[in-house]
């Protein structure tokens, strides 16, 4: 479990925005507008989720892995981002003023059109490590990186983040796709899913899926696995009526083995097959199940226990998401905003409490990695309202500093701070 765990935390370290090798590219002619992506990564099991509207952020969807971090989004008015990891060295750009949160999680839900977007990104420094296309439904789009902004010129843009070798392209995905948008005066559908097919990936890294936005009728064609016969159309605004939910994705496509050939030999896969179960059998019965077979196995099942946690840290994320608006849980990240605790009553967070009580009273080897556990459940009670309770955890996660992951730490600290002012 330890070993796991830190694998956890160093994909913890690396994953804001952090997809793998995308191809995203923007096309505005013959007066249509469209945004299409291949999302290239070695992790399946992508979430879709509906965020409808509230008194101050605009209804949306958001396609992302089961950290609930937002991989690409399209908002009721048709504004579209998708990122594409980079790599920056920050340390080298005098970046003073950075937003306090996620500034692409704010654009998707204030702004309407590009030009209202740049208003507000002109206002702040952008310093994630990625590169993100942001596109309206009249036609304009923009990358966004570090560095600055560069508007489109023409009628097409693309983002992708291969690297530069001796001043050269190391891979042709954007040279692809480049060359198919100008060598061509067509803009449909069908013509776009040429152009992913052409630029998708296969083999450890993956095109996991790829989406064609049709941003002024709202509707997004999704394909899963690099199968571009098969799609899933996603009507925006029928969807958002229903209002908010969190789906696989793969839940929307048929049977296929190459998917779940590459899904099996994830680290995920057995956390997420305790999450079926959840839904075939109820969340009681299955979560008593596994503890059950856990102390069966005791101390040898590393795997089970390190899926357990797993599942509490995704029910934890699941609440947060549904109770803030669809948002990334911004703790978790070490988000300024993330500290500042949100109250509300959720059973999952109960589920969670529990798995965590059991694998913390069990882990008396790994003391970082049981006050990580202690951390976790401290921040489940002070979002329920258990304050002293929620307080006398984050005291005993970091009381030994020494015993402490950093994250712990980090985070154990400025809630303390904050608990005793």
């Amino acid at each position: 479990m330890k070993k796991y765990f830190l694998l956890m935390l160093i994909g913890l370290l690396g994953c804001i925005h952090s997809v793998k090798a995308c191809t995203i590219f923007s096309c505005s002619r013959g007066g249509e507008v469209f945004a299409a992506a291949n999302e290239d990564d070695m992790t399946p099991f992508t979430r879709v989720w509906y965020n409808p509207s509230t008194t101050d952020r605009y209804a949306s969807v958001c396609f992302g892995a089961p950290d609930m971090q937002v991989a690409a989004a399209m908002n009721e008015h048709g504004l579209f981002f998708d990122y594409a990891a980079a790599n920056y060295d920050l340390s080298k750009l005098n970046l003073t003023n950075p937003y306090p949160g996620d500034i692409m999680w704010e654009v998707l839900g204030k702004c309407k059109t590009v030009k209202e977007a740049i208003v507000l990104l002109k206002k702040y420094d952008y310093i994630s490590y990625s590169q993100v296309l942001l596109a309206d439904k009249e036609g304009n789009s923009i990358l966004i990186n570090p560095k600055g902004i560069t508007e489109k010129s023409g009628d097409f843009q693309v983002n992708s983040n291969c690297n530069m070798i001796n001043g050269k392209l190391s891979c042709r995905r954007p040279e692809i796709a480049n060359e198919m948008l100008s060598g061509s005066k067509e803009n449909n559908v069908e013509f776009l899913k040429k152009i992913l097919d052409k630029t998708h990936q296969e083999g450890e890294l993956n095109t996991l899926y790829s989406t064609i936005c049709d941003l002024k009728n709202g509707i997004i064609y999704v394909y899963l696995f690099h199968d571009y016969n098969t799609v899933y159309t996603i009507d925006l605004k029928s969807e958002l009526k229903k209002g908010y939910r969190i789906e696989n994705l793969a839940d929307h496509f048929p049977t296929s083995f190459a998917y779940e050939s590459f899904s099996k030999n994830n680290s995920l896969y057995l956390k997420e097959s305790i999450f079926q179960e959840m839904k075939d059998k109820g969340t009681d019965a299955t979560i008593d199940y596994y503890i059950a077979e856990s102390k069966k196995t005791a101390p040898k099942n590393e795997k089970l226990n390190s899926a357990l946690l797993e599942v509490a840290l995704q029910l934890i994320k699941y609440s947060w998401n549904e109770h803030n608006s669809g948002s990334a849980w911004g703790y978790w990240f070490s988000k300024p905003e993330g500290y500042d605790i949100k109250r509300y009553k959720d059973n999952r967070l109960t589920y969670a409490e529990k798995i965590l009580t059991y694998l913390s009273a069990n882990e008396n080897k790994d003391l970082k990695l049981r006050n990580f556990m202690y951390e976790i459940s401290g921040f489940v009670n002070l979002v329920q309202g258990n304050t002293k309770t929620g307080k006398e955890f984050y005291a005993k996660s970091i009381s030994k500093p020494e015993e402490v992951y950093p994250v712990t730490l980090t985070r154990g600290t400025e809630i303390m701070k904050r608990l005793n002012k």
